[in-house]
């Protein structure tokens, strides 16, 4: 099969909603992990990773997810993925509800939409040589061996690699680079719709990251492609994302443009966040960290909202009060924040966050 009919598939009549139709809609998912002990192995307490979040992924754009360490962020992509069974909460891939009597099954979404991972080396085989990794998963839904194994030749070259020189290379024989060109081929494979991108180059040096971010982008493009990009580096979510989600402590906080997020962010966790960025100019250098204290205990988060407890606005009615945030339009700019609530009865709702960024 040639390249041209490789891409020519993936822009096909799955499509079934039209480009108005979000690919991905999500309503309250939640994912409390049990904590056991005593004598009986009872469960004493949970680990609130997902709380209720909502959000939309537009057909052809890249969501970015960015927040702190625990927060909740490769729990969504596995709950998405549904490696991992999301205790509550609705997920409809382009109008269909996943898991649902009426909808599409589980094993029919993840055709539609694949994952990458942060380690590159441990989600490849390290006894097959990677073309036939690339291969394996077209041949598990019926594809000859042989046509399989001309699709993933094919896709070394869309991902910058010489088959020639690199199909019958074992994993231990690749850099990091190499080995993550060759996560991403395999997810293509597929012939996705969605590709999840958790943490997908944070293991890579600066000038590899850079060749594989623009071949992220040139496959988009060239494949019709939607991404959720899952990454706590703030520089390289601005660049490639269309949207960004900012979380906390397993609730979204924040979402919109990413230009308007980095231009005028509304919570203050987004505003820290921002503020914790390395400065350039060494005369301008930060002396003190921009938000105070540790993220609270997932297990017993404060009440109202999570983030009082180190905001440096809090008022009373953030501890007695969550804010909400809603279903959130494409277009849309908010933020789950008292001060973003004019009727919310903190002294300071309206008032537009300034910072050093």
């Amino acid at each position: 099969m040639a390249m041209t009919d490789f891409a020519v598939a993936v822009d096909d009549a799955r499509d079934r909603g039209g480009p108005a139709q979000p690919l991905l809609t999500v309503n309250g998912l939640k994912k409390h992990f049990p904590i056991k002990g005593g004598i009986l192995g009872r469960t004493v307490a949970h680990v609130r990773a997902v709380d209720g979040i909502s959000f939309t992924v537009r057909k052809g754009e890249t969501l970015g997810i960015v927040g702190e360490s625990g927060c909740g962020k490769s729990t969504v992509a596995r709950l998405l993925m549904r490696l991992i069974r999301p205790d509550s909460g609705e997920q409809i891939f382009d109008g269909d509800p996943v898991g649902a009597p009426r909808g599409i099954t589980v094993a029919e979404m993840r055709r539609q939409v694949q994952m990458v991972f942060q380690d590159s080396s441990s989600s490849l085989n390290p006894r097959m040589p990677v073309q036939n990794s690339i291969a394996f998963g077209p041949m598990a839904f019926g594809e000859k061996q042989a046509d399989a194994i001309a699709m993933a030749r094919e896709l070394l070259v869309k991902v910058g690699l010489n088959p020639a020189l690199f199909g019958g290379r074992y994993p231990h024989e690749l850099s990091g680079g190499q080995k993550q060109r060759i996560n991403i081929a395999r997810a293509l494979a597929m012939k996705p719709r969605m590709v999840i991108l958790d943490e997908a180059v944070s293991a890579l040096d600066k000038s590899v990251e850079a060749q594989v971010l623009n071949l992220l982008q040139t496959l988009k493009r060239d494949l019709n492609l939607t991404y959720i990009f899952i990454s706590h580096d703030l520089g390289v979510v601005r660049w490639i994302s269309d949207r960004v989600m900012v979380m906390y402590l397993g609730e979204v906080v924040e979402i919109g443009p990413a230009d308007e997020i980095y231009r005028n962010p509304k919570h203050p966790y987004t505003r820290a966040l921002l503020d914790s960025k390395p400065a350039m100019d060494p005369d301008h250098r930060r002396e003190e960290a921009p938000v105070s204290g540790d993220p609270p205990n997932p297990i017993n988060p404060p009440s109202g909202c999570r983030f009082h407890t180190r905001c440096p606005f809090a008022e009373a009615v953030c501890s007695a009060k969550s804010p909400a945030i809603g279903m959130v339009e494409p277009h849309m700019h908010v933020a789950a924040c008292h001060m973003q609530d004019l009727s919310s009865g903190h002294t300071k709702a309206g008032m537009v966050l300034e910072g050093t960024h």
